[in-house]
């Protein structure tokens, strides 16, 4: 099973940039992203951005994965 963490754009420098989540803040690749921008939702997976996501998601999803533990913070 492969997850991907729901986490906010703060940084774009061309393919690369950096997210953050819960005020954890990791560096992310954006190849398979068209034209990141600062403040968007993506999913994270092994460092890669693998798909944009819709802000009232992200909270859903970060809010189900904390109430079940997998993670400690939340957006």
């Amino acid at each position: 099973m492969c997850l991907g963490i729901p986490m906010k754009i703060t940084e774009v420098k061309g393919a690369e940039g950096f997210v953050e989540s819960g005020g954890l803040k990791r560096k992310a690749n954006f190849s398979f992203i068209k034209k990141p921008k600062r403040g968007e939702y993506v999913l994270l997976h092994a460092g890669f951005a693998i798909e944009r996501i819709k802000e009232k998601e992200a909270h859903k999803t970060l809010k189900a994965l904390k109430e079940t533990r997998m993670i400690r913070h939340a957006i």
